[in-house]
C-alpha cells in the first residue's frame, strides 16, 4: 500500500486493514480459534470487533486494532468538526460505531477528538453523536424525495 489515508483505516475495511498490518508486523500472535474463522469470513470486521470485546476470551491483537481504529476515528473526527466548524455536532454513522458504543464512550476517543493544540478548547465543546438507527440513510433518501416530490427543493441539474 503506497499511501494509508483516514479512509482505509477508520472504515470497516480499515480494521482488517489494521489487524492484518499488526499481525504481519509481529506486534501479537493470532489466536488459532480466530484465524479459522477468519480464514473463511467473507467480512473478518465482525470477527475482529467481537474479539477484542469478548470479555471471556479477549484477543490482545483484536483489542490493539480496535483501539487504534477507536483513535484514528477521534482524531479524524475532530479534524472534521473542526473543518466545517460542526458546532451542532458530529454524528458517527455505519456499522461499526453503534456496536462499539462503549468504547467510544472511552477517554481515549474524546481525547483524539478533541487534541487539536490551540483549538481544543473549541473542539471539547462540539458534541458527537452515534447514529444507532440502521435505516438512517434509507429515512433520509426517502425525506429528500418527499422533499423533491412536493416541490419544496429545487433538484439541479
Amino acid at each position: 500500500m503506497e499511501h494509508v489515508s483516514y479512509e482505509s483505516i477508520c472504515s470497516g475495511h480499515g480494521l482488517p486493514n489494521v489487524y492484518g498490518y499488526l499481525k504481519d508486523s509481529g506486534y501479537a500472535e493470532e489466536p488459532a480459534w480466530l484465524a479459522g474463522k477468519l480464514a473463511v469470513a467473507d467480512d473478518p470486521t465482525p470477527f475482529i470487533v467481537n474479539a477484542a470485546l469478548d470479555t471471556e476470551q479477549p484477543c490482545e491483537l483484536c483489542k490493539v486494532t480496535l483501539s487504534i481504529f477507536v483513535s484514528a476515528l477521534g482524531a479524524e473526527s475532530g479534524n472534521l468538526a473542526l473543518k466545517v466548524m460542526a458546532t451542532g455536532g458530529v454524528y458517527l454513522g455505519g456499522g461499526i460505531p453503534p456496536r462499539i458504543i462503549s468504547i467510544l464512550e472511552d477517554r481515549h476517543f474524546m481525547e483524539s477528538f478533541t487534541r487539536k493544540g490551540r483549538f481544543s478548547g473549541l473542539v471539547s465543546r462540539i458534541p458527537v453523536h452515534v447514529i444507532t438507527n440502521p435505516k438512517i440513510a434509507l429515512i433520509g433518501a426517502a425525506f429528500h424525495g418527499l422533499e423533491i416530490s412536493q416541490g419544496s427543493i429545487k433538484e439541479e441539474p
